[in-house]
């Protein structure tokens, strides 16, 4: 999912896992230590298939985390709100969020096979925003959703793990849900609207391609290993 504002929140105002913290960096240390990859394209056969849960025996190891790692990077490159992980081709129910909300709260995070809770009526507020997608790259159209959201999973150790989000959050975690059974944004809208955001794409892409392989020149100097002399 694409990001609308600038990912600096106001002060303490920052949760983390769904719990607050009193700071984060700006860019996430898991940024700093992934590896940034391609990011899949709406068509790509990954996109539209529901992808599989993670397993018991996966939990806990150096490859998940490094995964989680490696989404962090790419989602930041790509200046996302959130990333799942068929969109850099690794059919997996895993997806991390970097998004700010409506109130300034910055929330970060990952989440492995997470589920929506079903929302009773009088719950469901549905707000109709602009929406993007990073495998969709360039376009916004407008798109109804709950403005309230209720995500369960588990973290990278296999604990479980609650995470509940309004507004423009609510609407990340149910964009990163959608992904990992296959949904994309466009696949809600009208024919119409879909057939508008797809022109719109192939307007815009190799704009985005080049702000994002410039976002990645740019976390390259950042990591630490940037920063030492020859020889140390």
């Amino acid at each position: 999912m694409t990001e609308r504002a600038s990912t600096k929140a106001l002060c303490g105002s920052v949760r983390v896992q769904g719990e607050w913290v009193a700071a984060y960096p700006e860019v996430p240390p898991e940024a700093l230590r992934g590896e940034v990859r391609r990011i899949t394209v709406v068509g790509e056969e990954v996109l539209h298939r529901r992808c599989r849960a993670v397993t018991d025996d996966e939990f806990g190891t150096p490859e998940l985390s490094r995964l989680v790692d490696d989404m962090f990077a790419t989602m930041w490159v790509a200046e996302g709100a959130g990333l799942a992980a068929n969109q850099i081709d690794v059919d997996l129910q895993v997806f991390v969020w970097d998004c700010l909300d409506e109130d300034g709260v910055r929330h970060v995070g990952h989440i492995l096979n997470p589920e929506l809770d079903d929302l009773p009526s009088d719950a469901r507020r549905l707000a109709e925003v602009d929406e993007g997608c990073l495998s969709v790259p360039g376009p916004y159209l407008e798109l109804a959703r709950p403005d309230f959201a209720v995500v369960r999973g588990r973290d990278l150790e296999g604990r479980p793990l609650v995470v509940e989000g309004r507004g423009y959050f609510a609407r990340c975690l149910q964009h990163e849900t959608d992904h990992l059974y296959g949904g994309l944004y466009i696949d809600r809208l009208s024919h119409r609207g879909r057939r508008t955001a797809l022109r719109r794409m192939e307007d815009r892409k190799e704009k985005v391609f080049a702000k994002r392989a410039a976002r990645a020149e740019e976390l390259a100097r950042l990591r630490p290993s940037a920063w030492a002399s020859p020889g140390e």
